[in-house]
């Protein structure tokens, strides 16, 4: 593999204008789109005219004028049609941990309803932990347990005491694809709901919730939907459900009437029964730049094309860290069949892997580093996320060459690159 049939493939790529959507810093490659998105360029001015036209001249008449109201539903609409949801099924509200709180109690009242001796909430022990710290705390809450498995083991968990399956659609650590529709379609025949977080998939994989039957997802905006740090979340609730329970969060944005001001709270029909309180107008204008930038692919190809070519960047650096590093302790963490593979691929290091990512980011190529669970003798990983939308085939063999040139001069062994304080 050479670097000129790098430059080939992209200047053959049908997405390669989708990279003008961006704001990137020069001379930098980043591949921590799956923690952060990188900035669209509509972003700055279009948050800048909420702050200085809609906020300062229009002021309070801005809820209606200018459809404050309605962003929660509209920028819902437009992420329904990354993940296989129908118009008016999905708001954006609040954060990716507070939804999970409404969809998973909304979960464990269904269940208790119509099986009150279902006890047990199953998940991954390597979900994301906000997910397993919001499950304990329900679970606590609702005299339930949280039985946690190892990956890819929850369908064998699926018995007749088990009342929701909550899980993460692409595993945060490995990159690790779950068979959403095989796994649900496991779940109901088994008797249990499902709770799914898009967080690592939304944007990156095709998504099609209504397909799959799944009963409840949520997922962030900061990601792969390239929102902005903090960026508000989404929710979903299967048309089956979301008219039978009341999720516990019972803000006035929530209500049948919000503007009636009555004493007691009735909740809206649908999905909008979902939102909480008074929406983060400035971020959510941000995000819908964001997920304005996925949807520009569509005339392309949509989902499938992303999925492609992101496909395609992970195989080229696998193919090149198997080819180049074999004489360094690195290993491919992720799965190895692209089809169980998400928008990411991990290594594993056997060393010091923080100071090689400290090393890398100092050479203009960001990705990141997640520390092992040494309780259960799992290894660091440094993560490599491949955004189909702003990365060239020709920045995937750059990057590599730089984790070579690491690791053959020991550079990476420096003190200025050891672990200090806070490790990210």
């Amino acid at each position: 593999m050479q670097r000129s049939h790098c430059l080939a493939l992209d200047a053959d790529d049908p997405l390669a204008p989708l990279r003008e959507q961006f704001t990137l810093p020069a001379d930098m490659i980043y591949l921590d789109g799956n923690s952060l998105g990188a900035l669209p360029r509509s972003t700055a001015a279009r948050v800048q005219a909420v702050v200085t036209e809609e906020w300062g001249q229009g002021l309070i008449r801005s809820w209606n004028t200018a459809g404050w109201m309605d962003l929660p539903r509209r920028v819902g609409n437009k992420i329904a049609r990354l993940v296989g949801a129908a118009p008016g099924e999905l708001v954006v509200a609040d954060s990716t941990s507070i939804n999970l709180y409404k969809v998973l109690s909304a979960a464990l009242a269904i269940a208790r309803e119509h099986a009150p001796q279902r006890r047990v909430i199953v998940s991954e022990r390597e979900n994301f932990p906000t997910d397993l710290y919001m499950a304990q705390s329900l679970a606590a809450q609702h005299g339930m347990q949280l039985e946690l498995v190892e990956q890819g083991q929850a369908a064998n968990r699926l018995r007749d005491d088990v009342a929701v399956l909550l899980l993460t659609q692409v595993n945060y650590r490995s990159g690790a694809l779950q068979d959403m529709a095989a796994i649900t379609a496991a779940a109901h025949a088994a008797g249990a709901l499902t709770v799914w977080d898009l967080a690592h998939s939304a944007g990156a994989v095709p998504v099609d919730l209504n397909a799959a039957h799944a009963d409840f997802a949520i997922g962030c905006g900061y990601k792969y939907l390239n929102g902005g740090p903090g960026a508000p979340a989404f929710v979903w609730v299967h048309a089956r459900h979301v008219n039978r329970v009341q999720q516990p969060l019972s803000g006035w944005h929530g209500h049948a009437a919000p503007f009636v001001f009555t004493p007691d709270y009735q909740p809206a029909p649908g999905i909008a029964r979902y939102l909480c309180g008074t929406p983060t107008l400035l971020s959510l204008a941000a995000l819908e730049c964001g997920v304005d930038t996925v949807l520009a692919a569509e005339p392309l190809g949509g989902m499938q094309a992303l999925r492609r070519k992101s496909v395609a960047l992970s195989e080229l650096f696998i193919r090149l860290v198997q080819e180049q590093l074999s004489a360094h302790p690195v290993t491919v963490a992720s799965p190895r069949d692209a089809s169980q593979r998400g928008s990411q691929v991990s290594l594993t290091f056997d060393g010091d892997g923080y100071a090689v990512m400290q090393a890398m980011i100092a050479r203009g190529v960001i990705g990141d580093f997640r520390a092992g669970d040494q309780t259960h003798g799992d290894a660091d990983l440094l993560r490599f996320g491949f955004t189909p939308l702003y990365l060239r085939h020709v920045d995937v063999f750059d990057a590599a060459q730089t984790l070579r040139n690491i690791l053959d001069s020991g550079i990476w062994r420096d003190a200025r690159f050891a672990r200090k304080g806070a490790v990210t």
